[in-house]
């Protein structure tokens, strides 16, 4: 069931394209709610809305926030004209898109014709937050066209991700392409397989970067998280004959921490659900550091399996210094946890290093 509570907008805090962030009064205090106009208008101070309070309630993270359900009257509203495919099918939320693959749609044609990734490198990243490090790494690199992937193994609308909103600002990140159900990016897609495929044909990308969007789901089990599954595009870049980078997650600032070292979720996904041989970027670290992840890895028997490429993270830090990006997660900046950035830095920096290899030689032939 849902928890729903009818609550006051007293202000609007902030407003980034397809979402509004407000103050509002509810249970009896105030409170933060999150409006997508797209799907229920704009809303102003002084409007009575519906609100789910079911995260907030619970307790969670990222996601933690009322959602604005309707307005109180709900005026008439019609879908947009453009698009037949719906995404949160068969929910009362279901939104109409029009996916690029749509045979109506003005980029049919490019998405039909176009069968393989011809190489393109594909870093897949397993948290959301690691994509501003990524992306920044692709940059420095050398890549220059970056596209997002965003998959539907977490937030669904694109426009939830502050981060993105900034990366797009910044210049780190030029596409977003929306998957599954997922939705809000510039271009909708149907799934990962159809996504990258229109990264590469419509987006015009050289460096593609695969993850959910904001918030995950964990359970303390080896497959029941939302970033094994994510795994899965691993697999879709091979198959469409791409270069997929595995990202891997390591994090040392709290030793009591489960995924401390090398996150037992990297290995599950390049030792189970990767099927195909990947590259896997490893940060280059020192002393006990380097030495942990590195004799995780070989327990786990991946340098038989994959291509594991020691790259430094430390460009993509500069470059979102640079460019005033705050990498956060799980609560924690940048600085607490360098190394857990450092290793997405990584996969963007040899993916970008790919691509520009690619640029060169497609200019001397």
């Amino acid at each position: 069931m849902i928890r729903i509570r009818t609550g006051l907008v007293t202000a609007i805090l902030a407003e980034r394209p397809g979402i509004q962030e407000l103050a509002v009064q509810v249970d009896g205090a105030e409170a933060r709610a999150v409006n997508y106009p797209g799907a229920t208008g704009n809303v102003s101070p002084g409007e009575q809305v519906v609100l789910n309070t079911t995260a907030v309630h619970l307790g969670l993270g990222t996601g933690g926030d009322h959602f604005v359900m309707a307005r109180v009257p709900q005026p008439d509203a019609d879908e947009a004209e453009a698009g037949h495919v719906m995404k949160l099918r068969y929910t009362p939320w279901q939104v109409k898109v029009q996916t690029a693959e749509e045979q109506a749609g003005p980029h049919h044609d490019a998405v039909a014709e176009v069968r393989s990734l011809d190489g393109l490198p594909v870093v897949c990243a397993p948290l959301h937050s690691m994509l501003g490090a990524a992306a920044a790494g692709a940059r420095a690199g050398g890549a220059s066209a970056v596209v997002h992937v965003m998959t539907d193994g977490a937030a669904l609308p694109a426009a939830y991700s502050r981060q993105l909103h900034d990366l797009r600002e910044t210049g780190l990140i030029d596409r977003v392409v929306t998957c599954g159900h997922a939705f809000g990016g510039d271009l909708e897609a149907v799934n990962v397989f159809s996504a990258l495929l229109v990264a590469k044909a419509v987006a015009a990308a050289d460096v593609v970067i695969v993850a959910d969007g904001p918030g995950k789901v964990g359970t303390e089990t080896a497959f029941g998280a939302s970033e094994v599954a994510g795994g899965m595009a691993l697999n879709a870049a091979h198959a469409l004959g791409g270069r997929p980078v595995a990202s891997l997650r390591v994090n040392f600032a709290d030793p009591s921490y489960r995924h401390y070292g090398l996150s037992p979720h990297s290995v599950t996904v390049l030792r189970t659900v990767a099927l195909a041989p990947v590259h896997v970027a490893v940060p280059a670290l020192e002393g006990e550091q380097r030495d942990r992840v590195w004799s995780a890895l070989r327990e786990a028997g991946l340098e038989d399996r994959h291509q594991l490429v020691e790259v430094s993270g430390q460009p993509a830090l500069d470059l979102m210094a640079e460019r005033g990006i705050q990498g956060q997660s799980m609560g924690r900046p940048l600085a607490e946890d360098p190394v857990f950035f450092l290793a997405a830095g990584a996969a963007g920096v040899l993916a970008g290093r790919m691509a520009a290899g690619d640029e060169r030689w497609r200019s001397q032939t």
